[in-house]
């Protein structure tokens, strides 16, 4: 019965260290996701500036085109982010 329990104090043992290594990694994409939140904003407010000045010259046509992609790219980093820091917070729910 002894070493049930002392299974039992490993297992748990090991899904403790876990817990801290998901929870280092959730606060890591948080901030990630932050950060690429923040980049597309400024991206945004950047591309509305250049579509505004875009009828005036052709050289901003193609920041604003280089800008576009970039906030689409954004987009698509935040989005992965989210999924990933929803997974790790499913997975933490489940521990």
């Amino acid at each position: 019965m002894e070493e049930g329990f002392k299974l039992l104090e490993e297992r748990i043992q090991r899904a403790a260290e876990r817990l801290k290594e998901l929870t280092a990694e959730a606060k890591s994409l948080r901030t990630e996701v932050s950060r690429a939140t923040e980049r597309a904003e400024r991206a945004e407010r950047e591309l509305q500036t250049l579509k505004q000045r875009a009828s005036s010259s052709s050289g901003d046509a193609v920041k604003v085109e280089a800008l576009a992609g970039e906030v689409k790219a954004l987009r698509a980093e935040r989005e992965e982010l989210r999924a990933r820091v929803e997974k790790l917070a499913g997975l933490l729910d489940r521990l």
